[in-house]
């Protein structure tokens, strides 16, 4: 791990918002050179705001750089000096939904790339008729984003039905889940859109923000054999996500927490267990589980793998 501090000083020697690619040679720390012979995974902190967030950095065994989500709208900034320092240009981009802590940072990056580049985009895209009926509050965030979506130019994919896999420099991004816009309860969230991740020596699900039900459409579906895995990311920041008995029946070896120190320790300003959160219950289970082993976003940058 790396603090934020560290990290800010390393960025910024690639100049004024670490945003341009740089003119000479820079200096990138041993945290942030890609691993050989696999892919390596990074799992972003929330460095600019203390609400929850969603943000994850691939670089394949030969440097080309994924996205998933990117976190909320203030940590574009620290996103693009990451970015910056693997060469500014993004083979891929996943968004998992148009939540704000999840698009934020990514829409900010789209109305002002400065000089990234992007080759393509992979999305469940909602219809208006849906998120127009399930959350309204969302919907002026997710029109906007759609919108500046598709004035990029950018490659966009609409990926419509599970079973899609991208391959990407011996790394494979396979969607095991899409929008269900049939679903009414916690709509958004459930209609995440939940990818595994996996080359020759290792593999990552992302859950996302899955819900209860999201949860059981994966468990039953045709995908079920492939949520087992050796690194999982919590749904919905390790609260309110997946069912218990959904972390019960896949088989996995550590755990990703994309959570804030308030979430973590489910902390509404009166201390430890004071909140209305499930995070306790679920870092209980994982106890049960016999996980050893956890990433969680607010004890900083995480170099996974």
């Amino acid at each position: 791990m790396i603090n934020r501090r560290d990290f800010f000083k390393y960025f910024l020697l690639l100049g004024a918002g670490a945003a341009a690619a740089p003119l000479v040679k820079v200096f990138t720390p041993p945290h942030i050179l890609p691993a050989k012979g696999s892919f390596s995974l990074w799992q972003i902190p929330l460095s600019q705001t203390p609400v929850q967030g969603n943000s994850y950095i691939f670089c394949t065994k030969t440097g080309k750089v994924v996205v998933m989500d990117g976190g909320v709208q203030r940590e574009a900034g620290y996103l693009r000096g990451f970015l910056g320092l693997l060469g500014n240009e993004v083979e891929a981009w996943f968004i998992s939904h148009p939540h704000l802590d999840h698009i934020g940072a990514f829409n900010e990056i789209l109305k002002k790339p400065d000089g990234l580049t992007i080759k393509a985009v992979y999305h469940s895209e909602l219809l208006p008729e849906f998120y127009k009926r399930v959350e309204p509050e969302h919907q002026n965030l997710t029109v906007e984003f759609y919108r500046n979506l598709k004035k990029s130019g950018i490659s966009v994919t609409d990926v419509t039905e599970p079973g899609v896999s991208i391959e990407i420099d011996g790394t494979t991004f396979k969607i095991l889940d899409v929008k269900d816009e049939s679903v009414t309860v916690n709509a958004y969230n459930n209609s995440s859109m939940v990818i595994r991740v996996e080359d020759a020596v290792r593999s990552v699900v992302f859950l996302a923000d899955a819900g209860i039900e999201q949860g059981n459409r994966l468990l039953h579906g045709p995908f079920s054999s492939e949520l087992n895995c050796d690194f999982l990311q919590m749904a919905h920041h390790g609260q309110k996500g997946v069912s218990l008995d959904f972390y019960r029946t896949i088989r996995f070896g550590a755990c990703l927490w994309p959570t804030p120190q308030w979430l973590w320790n489910n902390d509404a300003g009166k201390g430890y267990n004071t909140g209305p959160w499930e995070t306790i219950i679920v870092r209980n289970l994982m106890n049960e589980l016999g996980i050893k082993k956890h990433f969680i976003s607010w004890q900083g940058l995480s170099r996974i793998v």
